[in-house]
């Protein structure tokens, strides 16, 4: 009976443990809210770092996309980014490359700039800014909370009598850390999405695109001119038998009137 009474105990401490998870969580999101978007009458001396994730896309022809390749990658390294994504495409009367950047925030348009220059035209460019400082606090507060209430577990834990009360918290424990790695993943992924941003360029070439007929009425021109300056070469090396022929066939014919 008295174990009984133990175990009744513990349970009844889970569970207000669990309404105070949900009552902190719905605490720590409106006062979120208020931080975000504080009122005109409501004044903080805290300032919130802003969390901002940039994101861009352009897209322009060049007329060499080897040399436009190289200027690309020489910005990159200037300003300590690194290529994620690199895809070579080659079609009918285009040859494009496109290439994925990952650069730090403070730098994005300083590698814009210089790895655009000489484009005159932009077939498309857009820039993109999500605030992600909400999701970013919300998420910080339920990890804190989180780690709080394993704590608290765990303290549980030591002070467990018995088989069953220990199988009970571990069961909680697990519970509650496989949460906290996953709110961990997604903060991590945050940071970096804020520390690094993302610059998509893709950047083509147009080729003359010739037909099989086109290719080879082509290759036949060239051929015929290759032909005759062979012909003329040939001319010029044996100039001086067709001169010798051509006096011997003038004489035969001089002889042949004065008879």
């Amino acid at each position: 009976m008295k174990h009984k009474t133990k175990y009744l105990g513990l349970i009844i401490l889970l569970t207000f443990f669990g309404c105070a998870q949900n009552t902190d969580n719905a605490k720590m999101k409106m006062a979120d809210e208020e931080m975000v978007a504080p009122t005109t009458e409501q004044k903080t001396n805290e300032t919130v770092e802003r969390k901002l994730i940039k994101e861009g896309h352009v897209e322009f022809e060049t007329n060499n996309v080897s040399s436009t390749r190289k200027n690309i990658f020489e910005a990159v390294e200037k300003y300590n980014g690194y290529v994620s994504s690199d895809q070579e495409f080659k079609s009918p009367g285009r040859k494009s490359n496109t290439v994925v950047i990952r650069i730090p925030a403070d730098n994005f348009d300083n590698l814009l700039k210089d790895a655009t220059q000489g484009v005159e035209k932009f077939e498309s460019k857009e820039i993109n800014v999500k605030d992600v400082t909400e999701e970013f606090l919300d998420i910080q507060a339920r990890l804190k909370t989180k780690k709080e209430l394993e704590n608290r577990f765990l303290d549980l834990l030591k002070q467990a009598k018995n088989v069953t009360e220990i199988l009970e918290i571990e069961k909680h424990i697990g519970q509650l850390r496989s949460e906290i790695e996953s709110v961990e993943g997604r903060l991590k992924y945050l940071q970096d999405r804020v520390s690094f941003s993302t610059l998509t360029m893709t950047f083509y070439e147009s080729i003359p695109n010739w037909t099989e007929f086109g290719q080879k009425f082509k290759n036949g021109f060239r051929n015929g001119w290759d032909n005759l300056i062979w012909f003329f070469v040939v001319l010029t090396n044996i100039w001086p038998f067709i001169l010798i022929g051509l006096g011997l066939i003038i004489g035969i014919r001089l002889y042949r009137r004065k008879k």
